[in-house]
């Protein structure tokens, strides 16, 4: 028994193609003591595939309350643990985090073995805005709940990211369309880095009527990405400097405007600067 407790790793398996999973990964899996597993009987083929031939225990939503305590128990006396999920980075719409923060607050060192990941998968290859976006997870499964949370996402800035089941896919997109809009853009990506992996970026209305086409197409694994709302707030700000600029630009020269504009609004003087020259600032007063 080591008088120092053992480790927690958070490894990171393939979403699809098991060539993606790190070497570290299975370096890792190999050399704990316990291997958590969201469901044995799927992760066997990964650990097969790659002769890792570590103890193998379910870890799910059903059990993880009961078994938690007795699982830091087990790494409070040296022993080493990774958990992982039935595909992907744990923990993300995936059970794992009582177990983790128990971890924490024992004192256990967690480690994070990086890996796939549908959802940034599916981000990075959206075509849409990354810089900022919203991990919304499954939705409500019942329709009434799931077009009140999709009104309380709709005026969201930020990029939104939903995993979707087959079944509820298309529904899902019809509630989309109403609700986002139309022309709202979107991206639909399914059967990540399979087989039949397919990633469309396009406005909602075409990829429903795309999805809706053939039933095959309802088929696999789906993750929907959505790009946020027009910022309502902003567009009206820039309208008041807009005409706070033209106004004063038809007295004094653009350097000036730009001066004083920034004073009296506090917006970025660059900002200003700029709007100023798409207003035709840069004419006989600003000369």
């Amino acid at each position: 028994m080591s008088n120092s407790p053992g480790r927690l790793f958070v490894v990171a398996t393939p979403i699809g193609n098991l060539d993606d999973i790190s070497s570290r990964a299975i370096q890792v899996l190999r050399s704990v003591d316990i291997i958590l597993a969201e469901d044995t009987r799927h992760s066997a083929s990964l650990l097969s595939r790659f002769g890792i031939k570590t103890k193998v225990n379910a870890f799910h939503e059903h059990n993880e309350a009961k078994i938690n305590d007795a699982i830091i128990a087990k790494l409070g006396t040296g022993l080493d643990a990774a958990i992982i999920s039935d595909a992907g980075t744990p923990l993300i719409s995936d059970p794992g985090f009582q177990l983790v923060r128990s971890a924490h607050l024992h004192a256990i060192q967690v480690i994070p073995i990086p890996g796939p990941s549908a959802v940034l998968a599916a981000l990075s290859a959206s075509g849409l805005p990354t810089d900022r976006f919203l991990f919304e997870g499954f939705l409500p499964s019942r329709r009434e709940a799931r077009r009140r949370r999709l009104h309380a996402l709709s005026r969201g800035t930020e990029t939104l990211v939903i995993l979707e089941s087959p079944h509820r896919v298309l529904a899902t997109l019809e509630d989309m369309v109403e609700i986002f809009g139309a022309t709202r853009m979107g991206a639909i990506a399914k059967e990540l880095t399979k087989v039949f992996e397919n990633v469309r970026m396009d406005a909602m209305s075409n990829l429903l009527a795309w999805l809706g086409e053939r039933e095959e197409r309802q088929r696999g694994e789906f993750v929907i990405v959505v790009s946020g709302a027009e910022d309502a707030e902003a567009d009206s700000e820039m309208e008041a400097h807009r005409e706070l600029l033209q106004a004063l630009l038809s007295e004094l020269p653009l350097k000036t405007a730009v001066r004083l504009a920034a004073r009296i609004s506090g917006a970025s003087r660059n900002r200003l600067y700029a709007l100023a020259l798409e207003l035709g600032g840069a004419g006989e007063r600003g000369a």
